[in-house]
Parts: structure tokens; sequence; C-alpha cells
């Protein structure tokens, strides 16, 4: 609910008066100590400023001189990305391995003389024998290979060519087909104990071993003779120049760790920036790191007087809400449940900025200052928000983290422009709007800081995505969390309220079938009580849905009210005057019971209690006038209370001005304003209106907006001519 304009009620100040000052403000001083607390142990060092952090682009001031010796560290991706290119200047390692040569020599050699034992008998016919022996050698041969090999002279020049392509080209090293693939430039082939770096592509590979073995073939031009000979040498091919992955991996990790981590070294005394010198990234850098490194050096050596400094400084500013709401909403100071809604609202911001404050860079645009702004104005108003969600603003932006950042221009723009956007709600689909608008106000913060600044897009674009980014996450999370703070604060928002101005639910159906006058009454009690709040600036959507529900009570006994029953047919004709005033009465109490059966929110509830105030039932006491002398005057009094807020005196004068206007024979605009004013007179006179925040101003503009309401409903009539056919057509609006 919003209240802009709204001052605190009187029972509420009444309160505070009635409470020993020290009970009623200690618990309250506690709640701001408790946030200074939680600051302090969230953001651990000193949020004073000392050491000033200038901005790329900027002109220092004054000089800065390093007090003690740091380093300034390079960023993960930096030092990633240094090591990549170093890495890419390792050679990879490759080992000739002689064993491998005299592997295939021998190999060869004994598959040839397993194949010639074979054949020895017969050659014509032992090429079953000789697929058998080569089988034996993990070799399957077909009839036709197995009968070429069996030829003496055929299986002598095979033989010959492939010892002499081993020989020639595997000795002088060989890699196996795929191991060079990714290998760009020079390699270390070590062979002996030595290294020797060549070209790699000077480094035969099987690819290119069988393209020479090819030149030296024995039988080129026979099928079987072909396919024989490049299978045996495929066979009986052992790379002999070989990855040595572990040696290699060994040189990487050594150049690895020969990167410093440290981008500049900074010693004791050093001059970082003069005054009057322009900021670059470097004096940025560094003005940074010292910082980090003061705040390590004093952490490690801090005192007692040093953390009370601290949490004496976030008090102050923590205190500043209390103060502001202590004399601007003493309401929401009084009720003890409120105000650790505030302070819980601002809990969650301080630990968002905490999060924040770890990753790095420091992007103060994702400080969730605008989840506060939009809790709080949905659920208290726009200016407990916009101040409240400033201080927070200021309160991060003094941490020590958030030094030399735009943590507090920016924040304390998102924060207004996010409590500002949340006004009425009127729609659920309002929620986009506020993203937009947030996002919006982020997009604008990041142009000016950096045109001002004269940064990169690159960068005024990644903080306007940042920005954005923020509204969405506070704005979804303001939505899910408000239901729950509806519940704990007992506060109905304007989303519930709309949730309860459906006139489909059960209750106001019920009201329309058992109560058909009480219905059309309240319809239009509910149109007068929204146009005059929305002129005075209360709460018009309160105003109608509060109306909707404030005669409820009428469902138990309907026939009993005036509006719902039929001409000549009055029940109260049959009963004393007290009775019929006790079921006048009632109906305040029977709403109340179907207000706890339906669970009716309790703003709500506060129309049927208070919209008849504690009035006078006159009609049955000038009744009971006439029977006795002195009739007890209780019996025929609404129990109250008094209206305490602006939209229950409405909906009150709404009330007794429908049904008097109701009854006018002609409802001219001079009488219906001239029962306006009788019926505010009367109230005013009768006291109803004492406690209800409405200044005679006001009061002026709803008798307006009453008049102007209650002429477009009776305006003038017109009576249409007879049909040809002699029927008449009706009346029509003029």
């Amino acid at each position: 609910m919003t209240a802009d304009d709204h001052p605190p009620s009187a029972s509420s100040a009444d309160a505070t008066r009635s409470r020993s000052p020290i009970s009623f403000h200690a618990p309250r001083v506690g709640l701001a100590v408790g946030l200074a607390v939680l600051t302090y142990v969230l953001f651990p060092a000193s949020p004073a400023i000392d050491l000033p952090i200038y901005e790329v682009g900027s002109v220092a001031s004054d000089n800065v001189i390093a007090p003690v010796a740091f380093r300034v560290l390079k960023t993960n991706a930096e030092l990633q990305s240094e090591r990549d290119a170093v890495v890419r200047g390792v050679e990879p390692v490759y080992d000739f391995v002689p064993a491998a040569l005299d592997t295939a020599r021998q190999s060869l050699r004994g598959f040839m003389a397993a194949v010639a034992q074979a054949a020895a008998p017969n050659p014509q016919l032992a090429a079953p024998a000789v697929q058998r022996a080569a089988q034996s050698w993990g070799i399957p041969l077909s009839a036709a290979q197995a009968l070429y090999l069996a030829n003496e002279r055929r299986r002598s020049a095979l033989d010959l060519s492939l010892s002499r392509a081993i020989d020639r080209w595997l000795s002088a090293g060989v890699a196996s087909g795929g191991t060079l693939d990714s290998v760009r430039g020079a390699i270390v082939v070590r062979s002996g104990g030595e290294d020797h770096r060549v070209p790699s592509d000077s480094v035969a590979t099987f690819n290119m071993l069988v393209s020479r073995a090819r030149l030296i073939h024995p039988d080129p031009a026979s099928p079987v003779g072909d396919s024989l000979y490049m299978r045996l040498l495929a066979t009986f091919f052992h790379p002999t120049i070989v990855p040595d992955r572990a040696t290699t991996e060994l040189r990487r990790d050594e150049v690895r760790r020969s990167i410093p981590l440290a981008k500049y070294e900074v010693q004791a005394g050093e001059k970082i920036i003069g005054a009057n010198e322009v900021v670059g990234r470097e004096q940025n850098a560094k003005l940074r790191a010292l910082h980090d490194a003061v705040d390590k050096y004093r952490g490690s050596q801090r005192g007692i007087r040093r953390v009370v400094g601290s949490v004496l400084f976030d008090f102050l500013l923590t205190a500043l809400i209390g103060l502001t709401l202590l004399r601007v909403r003493p309401a929401i100071y009084t009720n003890f449940r409120w105000l650790v809604m505030v302070a819980v609202a601002a809990a969650l911001v301080l630990l968002g900025g905490a999060v924040v404050a770890l990753v790095r860079p420091v992007h103060p645009e994702l400080v969730p200052v605008a989840l506060a702004a939009v809790l709080l104005s949905a659920l208290f108003d726009r200016r407990v928000s916009v101040v409240t969600a400033m201080v927070l603003a200021a309160l991060v932006a003094g941490q020590s983290v958030y030094r030399g950042t735009n943590a507090l221009y920016i924040n304390l723009v998102a924060a207004a422009v996010a409590a500002l956007s949340v006004g009425e709600i009127r729609r659920r689909n309002q929620s986009y709007q506020w993203i937009v608008t947030i996002g919006g106000a982020y997009l604008v913060t990041a142009l000016a800081i950096g045109l001002t600044l004269d940064l990169p897009w690159r960068e005024i674009l990644v903080s306007a995505g940042f920005g954005a980014l923020n509204a969405l996450g506070c704005v979804l999370l303001a939505v899910l969390l408000l239901p729950m703070a509806e519940a704990f604060t007992g506060i109905e928002t304007d989303l519930t309220l709309l949730e309860w101005s459906d006139l489909n639910r059960p209750l106001m159906q019920r009201l329309s079938l058992e109560a058909p006058g009480t219905y059309a009454h309240t319809i239009a009690i509910a149109n007068l009580a929204e146009a005059a709040c929305r002129a005075i600036g209360a709460n018009a959507l309160l105003a109608r849905v509060g109306a909707y529900y404030h005669d409820i009570g009428k469902i138990a006994k309907p026939q009993y009210f005036v509006e719902n029953q039929a001409k000549g047919r009055n029940p109260h004709d049959a009963l004393k005057p007290n009775a019929s005033a006790l079921i006048i009465r009632n109906h305040v109490r029977e709403g109340l019971e179907l207000a706890e059966e339906y669970k009716l929110p309790r703003a709500l509830r506060a129309f049927i209690t208070e919209h008849h105030g504690t009035g006078t039932i006159s009609y049955f006491l000038d009744k009971a006038r006439q029977r006795e002398a002195k009739p007890n005057a209780d019996e025929f009094a609404y129990p109250g209370p008094l209206p305490q807020t602006a939209e229950t005196a409405v909906v009150m004068l709404a009330d007794g001005i429908e049904a008097a206007t109701r009854a006018l024979q002609d409802p001219t605009p001079q009488k219906i304003r001239d029962v306006i004013e009788h019926i505010v007179r009367q109230r005013m006179e009768q006291g109803q209106l004492i406690d209800a925040p409405l200044t005679l101003r006001q009061l002026k503009v709803v008798k307006d907006e009453f008049t102007r309401v209650l002429v477009g409903m009776y305006h003038n009539r017109i009576e249409y001519p007879a049909s040809a056919g002699g029927v008449t057509s009706g009346f029509a609006s003029a």
C-alpha cells in the first residue's frame, strides 16, 4: 500500500508516548547496531577513507606514495594467457628409438624364413602351408597371396625390397601417421643422449615411407604382389621417432612456473602517481593493489579501537534510517515488525554487496540496492523507500572494497529510480515496467561514467548489461519475497488488493446472490470512494476493495436491510426498536465472522468495523423514544471504532451519502450537493472524523468528487415517443 501524503495515525503516536523511552527505543537502536555489526562482518576492512583510488582518465589531486612494498598481481585470465603463450613456444620432444629398427628387421627376417620353410617341399602345392605359417605371425593371407609368396623368386624380390626400405628410411627416422599433424615449427629429437632441433616437416612419416617404398617396388604390375607388398610394409613398420610426452610436459611446466605472478613490483616509498597527473591503467591497478595491501597490513594489526571505529562508522549510517522513520513515518518506527522488515531488506542488500565484492574486478552495478527499494515501496511507500535505499547505497559505497569505484553514484541513482518507479500497482505485469525503468537507470549511469572517463564502448555496454541483469534479478526476487513480507508485517500490498478486487470471488458472489440490493449499493460506494481517494492522493484501490466488503455482514439477514426489501414488506414492523437496532448493529460483527471465515486481509476488515464508526442508528432510536421516555442510547449505537485512515473515512461518507441520494425523489445537482454537505457536516459534528487523517481542504475535494460522480449517476433521462405499433420503446440516457 502507498500513502505518501498521509500523516501518521494518532494511535501510533499515543502508543509511542505511553511507553518508557528507554524500553521503547532500546530494541530499535539494537537493530541499527546489529546492522552495523553485520556490515563489519561482511566488510571487515575499515571503511574510513584514507587512500584515494583515482579512476582511469582522471587527474590525481595529490601525490600517492606507497607506505609499504607490495605487488600488483595479474588476474587469472592474464596469467593464463601468458602461460599459454609461452607454452606454445616450447618445442615438443621426440625420441629416436633404434630398437624399433632392429625389431622391424628381425620380424621381417623371421616371417620370410617361416614362409620359405613352409614352401620348400613343393612350391606348387604349398599355399595352405604358407597360409598357416603367416597366420602364426598374425598375418592372414588369401590363397593367391600365399601362392605368390610360395614362389621363391617373387618372395626373394619382395624380401629384398622390404629390407632395403627398412634399412634406408626407417633407420633415418620415421614417425607414425598423425603424430606430427598438430605440430608447427621445429621439434627436438633426442638421440644418443643428444638433442637435435629439426623442422617438423623434415621428419618422415609412415605415409612418406609408403610413397618412397613404391619407388623400389619389386612387382608393381601385379595386383597380388602390390597388395602383399603394402601389407607387409605396414605390418613390419615400427616408428623410430616417437613423442616423449613426459619430457615435453615437464619443459612446459618449467616455463609456466617461470612466468611471474606479479604484474608490477612496488617498493616502499615509491611514487605511484603525482599530483596533477593523468591516471593510466597501470597507476589505477597499483592504487587498487595498494589499497588492498594496506588493508591487509592493518588487518593483521587490527585492534579494538579500529573495530569500534568501523562499527561506529556503519552505525551512524544505519541510524539515519531509524531517525528518518521516527520523524517522517512514526507508525513504521513504532511497529517493531515493520522496522524489522526494513532491517531485513537492508541486510539483503549488504549480503548481496558482500557477494559482489568477492568478484574481481568489482562491479558495483550488481549491488542489489534495487531489491530493498522495490520491497519497501510496495510494502510502505516511496518516501521511506527512497531514503532507506539511498542510505544503503552510501553504506555499501563507503566500504573499503568499493572505494575508488563509482558505486555511490551508480547505486544512488538506481536506488532512487527503483523506489520511485513502484507506485500504485494495478497489474502484475507492471513488474516488467519496473525492470525496464531500473535497467534504464543503470544504462544512463553507465553512459554518463563511460563518456566522462572516455571508456571504450565495450566497457560501457558491459556495465549497462550488469545493471540490466541486476534490475531483472532484484525485481523478480522482490516479487518472490513480497508474499512472505506481507505475511510477516501484516501489510497487504496492492497486489493482494488486486486479488481481492475480483468480483467473482466466493464472498462477493454470495453478496450478489443473497443480498443483491446491498451488492448494488456496494458497487456504487466503491465508485464514489475510489474517485474521492484518487483526488486527494489516498489509496484509491484500497478504498474500492474495502468498499466491496464493508457490508458483507448483511448476508446473514439481508431482508432486514432496506435496499434488499420488496416494496411494502418490512420485517422490522413486527419487531421492537431495540431488537431491530440489534440486528442492524450485528451486521458489523457478522461481517467480521465472515471475514475470518474467508481469510479477508486485515486492511479490508477495517472497513467493516469503521465504516459506521460509533454512529447512532437514529431511525430506531427515534421509534424507541416514542415508546419510552429514556431508551438506552448504547443499544442504538455502532460499536466502532472511529475511522482511522483516510480510506475508511471516505467510505463512511460515501455510505451515508449514497443511501441518502438514493432516497431523493428528484435528484437534481443542487439537491445532491445539499445532501453531501449535510452528511459530511453531520459526521463532523458527531465526531466521527476526529481520528481520520483528513484535512478540511481534502474534505472539500471529496465533496466535489462525490457531487461529480453522483450527478453523473442520477442525470436526467428523456422518454422516447411510442413506436408505430403503440409500444413504448423505453428510456435512454439524455
